[in-house]
């Protein structure tokens, strides 16, 4: 059974590499798409790609291993890029929404606004503040003592860890609920309210296909917002007593490699630039191989 599971999570990281690197290489390579917009999408690409190595390698190892080990400075560094990888995809996607908004709401001066340099800033500031806003806590957690070796879980999260922890915890899960309800819902609400402005302005679009227009060019973000979101909110902003680790396992997959293997797929199926892109490139592929 543990080979059948090897198969389909060495599958699906495959497919999670090849669909990111197609999105990278597309976004790269053509000049249309070195737009603002693209800027971003190739980040989260490449974020989704770091997002699931930190985690899918480590459980294909524990699914052909008999003891299913990792070090202990292992476990806080898996611990931490998970978390801060996590929270640079949270702070991204209110940037992505924040650049749909300047599109759609203020498009003669989008150019000027969403510059190279600000977007460049945008990222920064993404990579900085999540590294930041991750470090205390993992610091928190590196000093516990611990009573036992072994965690119920596939990958070494924050609440197994404090389970097997030798003292009180609450004052870090405290700490824990705290910094990921500020993370998420602050990034959620800015998500949400450039969208509200967003969607007042496409209402008043006077015909049916400008409207239709703007509303797919924010399509995609917001199906991939509405995955990201919904798994993380369940998972992180809570209190403790409504903690369930089979809730938890399950969420987390869907977060470490459903959301990663669907980003890409959504972004190129309902995004039409994307889409010739992609066919223009295959062909030519097709053609140079029929040739030679």
């Amino acid at each position: 059974m543990q080979i059948f599971f090897f198969l389909i999570l060495l599958l699906t990281y495959l497919l999670i590499l090849m669909g990111n690197v197609v999105i990278l290489c597309l976004i790269w390579t053509n000049q249309s798409l070195h737009t603002p917009m693209y800027f971003f999408l190739s980040n989260l690409s490449f974020l989704d790609i770091l997002f699931t190595t930190v985690i899918a390698p480590q459980m294909l190892s524990n699914l052909l291993a008999e003891k299913k080990i990792i070090s202990f400075s292992g476990c806080l560094t898996q611990l931490y890029f998970y978390f801060f990888l996590g929270t640079v995809e949270f702070i991204l996607l209110a940037v992505m929404s924040f650049d749909r908004y300047v599109a759609i709401c203020n498009p003669l001066r989008y150019t000027v606004i969403m510059n190279g340099r600000v977007c460049f800033l945008m990222v920064l500031g993404c990579w900085v503040g999540a590294f930041f806003s991750v470090l205390c806590p993992i610091v928190v957690v590196s000093r516990l003592p611990f009573c036992r070796h072994a965690i119920n879980h596939f990958f070494c999260d924050i609440a197994p860890l404090l389970e097997a922890a030798c003292v009180n915890t609450h004052f870090i899960e405290l700490l824990d609920f705290l910094m990921s309800s500020l993370v998420i819902l602050s990034s959620l609400m800015l998500t949400v309210v450039s969208y509200t402005y967003i969607i007042s302005t496409i209402l008043k679009i006077p015909s049916v296909q400008g409207r239709q227009k703007a509303f797919s060019t924010c399509a995609s973000h917001i199906t991939v917002v509405t995955i990201a979101y919904g798994s993380s909110i369940f998972m992180y902003v809570r209190p403790n007593q409504n903690y369930s680790l089979s809730f938890d396992k399950v969420a987390a997959i869907l977060t470490t490699v459903v959301t990663p293997l669907l980003n890409p797929f959504i972004y190129s199926l309902r995004n039409e630039k994307v889409k010739g892109i992609l066919k223009e490139a295959l062909n030519r592929t097709f053609l140079y191989k029929h040739v030679t």
